[in-house]
Parts: C-alpha cells; structure tokens; sequence
C-alpha cells in the first residue's frame, strides 16, 4: 500500500499536501465543507504585529493561467487571531497548524512571533520575508541575504518552534538568499511566494490594481517555482516546502521530485476549495502509476536524473 507519510522539520504528516497562506483563512471556513482533518496541515493567513485593512481596491486581476493579487496582509493582528482565530480553529482541527507571520521591521517578526510560540495549536513558524504587496517590509526582507539573516536571527531568539523562511522568486539569486537563512539558523524554507506582475485596463488605459502592481500566482509559475525548488534543496541541507502554481497530485510529486518534502497549494483554493482534499484522494493512484510505493523515498530523486 502507498505511504503518503512525510516529515516537516521532526513532525510527521499523514501526507505533504499543505494549503498554502491567504487562500485557506484560518481554516474553519473551509471545515464548514469538509473535513480539513485530511490535510497535512495548513498555513493560516499571514498575521501581523498590528491589526491591517491591507490595501485599497481593486486588488484583484484576472491572467491567463493565474491571477494577480494585491490585499496587502490584511489581517485582525497577532493578539486578536490568538484570542479569536485560534479557538475557533482548535474545534475543527486537531493536528498542530503552520503559522505564517509578516512584519515591518525585524522587531516586529520577532514579537509576533514570539507571541505564536506560545500558542500549543502552531507546530511551525512561517516567517514571510517575501511578500510583493507591502510597502517597506516583505519583500524588501527576502531580496537581500544580510536582511534575511537578521530576520532569522531575531526570531529565534525568541521561539523554541522549528521556523521556516518563505523566500521571494524576485531576485536574481534565490540560492544566496536561502543560504544566508540556513547559516543564520532557519530550520526550514518555503518557496516560491508570488512574482511582481500587473494588467493595464484597456477601456480606461489604467493600471487594474490600485496599487499599480501585485504578486501573480496559479499554473503559470509552476516552472519557475520547480526550478527555484530545485536549485535550494541542492544547495542547502534544511527541509524545503515547494510551491507556487500546484493545482494536480502529478505537480505535487514533481515538486517533491525536485526536491521538496512537503508541497503547498495556493491559488487553485481559490478556484477549487475541494482542490486540497482531492488531490490528497488522487495520490495513491497516482503513485500507483509511476511505481512510488513511499513518498519520502522520492524527495529530491531527480537531483539524480
């Protein structure tokens, strides 16, 4: 029989299909339509120090083969998800949850943080350095190895919880990046966060977010997110989650051929809300038809090839 078992920084899965941040919420909405229990787990949608109404509208826009996204970490604030978010989500969900965190400043990641250790549902910090649609934090972390690192170092100070890092695909080179994390003390990396993107409204020859430009996810990042996969796992020796276009069970054993032990799914949620659930359903057969009788077996497989 298939094993879909796999390992996250010393915790086993029942399986490596994880939704991925801001497209599962705080994962009671989606247990309203079925069991989220089947999940690995799932990362709840990025929290901040401070509460955040995220940027103005519009800040959505349709791509083909993808979307582009600008909400700008809208969320009620560390304390409230800790005092609201939580307790709702512990009556619907039994395993340990990923808890990814954004922030402004290294102070900030470290509170925030901090704060999440405490909390027994969060089995791993998420920490964001990556986000395209914030000014003056995310991104400008994650493009700049030395920032990256002071990130790392901040928040480990302050928690006891394996922390995993999510880089950014918009820089040249993701691999000094990912290795400045390890070196400062990550214990895990997930890649690939959005790429920078915008549409122009023809009608009214006017950018379509009103924030000019935001992350653009969904199938069409697929190759590029494999490939960024790829050159981390080989060059560093900490777990690396993949994702970034996922939306089939055949993407996630390509990501985990690449290299990653576990695989996130994002912008197909929004399309699909089932997506998770089926494709964790569709996994045996598909091992079954490339003869993978274990999952952990194939991680980082065609490094070999």
């Amino acid at each position: 029989m298939e094993s879909l078992k796999v390992n996250l920084c010393g915790t086993e899965l029942d399986n490596p299909v994880i939704p991925a941040s801001g497209t599962f919420g705080f994962g009671y909405e989606f247990a309203e339509i079925y069991d989220i229990n089947c999940l690995g787990t799932f990362s709840f949608k990025g929290t901040t120090k401070d509460e955040r109404f995220g940027n103005p509208t519009p800040r959505i826009a349709e791509c083909p083969n993808g979307m582009i996204n600008s909400v700008g970490l809208q969320n009620p604030g560390v304390e409230k998800v800790i005092r609201e978010e939580l307790p709702k989500l512990k009556k619907c969900f039994r395993k340990k949850v990923i808890a990814n965190v954004g922030g402004f400043s290294t102070q900030e990641y470290a509170y925030t943080c901090e704060k999440l250790d405490k909390e027994d549902a969060v089995g791993w910090l998420e920490v964001n350095i990556s986000c395209p649609n914030v000014h003056g934090g995310g991104m400008s972390f994650g493009t700049n190895p030395d920032s990256a690192a002071e990130v790392v170092k901040a928040v480990k100070k302050v928690t006891t919880k394996p922390v995993i890092i999510k880089l950014t695909p918009n820089v040249t080179d993701i691999v000094s990046v990912a290795r400045a994390c390890e070196n400062a003390g990550a214990d895990g990396l997930s890649l690939i966060n959005t790429m920078l993107g915008m549409r122009i409204d023809l009608k009214t020859k006017k950018p379509v977010i009103a924030n000019v430009m935001g992350g653009y996810s969904g199938p069409a990042v697929f190759p590029v997110a494999l490939r960024m996969v790829y050159q981390v796992s080989n060059a560093v020796s900490i777990p690396v989650i993949g994702l970034g276009g996922v939306s089939s069970a055949e993407d996630v054993i390509e990501m985990m051929l690449a290299g990653a032990c576990a695989v996130q799914i994002g912008s197909a949620n929004l399309v699909d809300p089932f997506v998770c659930r089926n494709i964790i359903g569709e996994l045996p057969s598909v091992m079954k038809k490339y003869k993978i009788e274990n999952l952990k077996d194939i991680i980082g497989a065609a490094k070999n090839g």
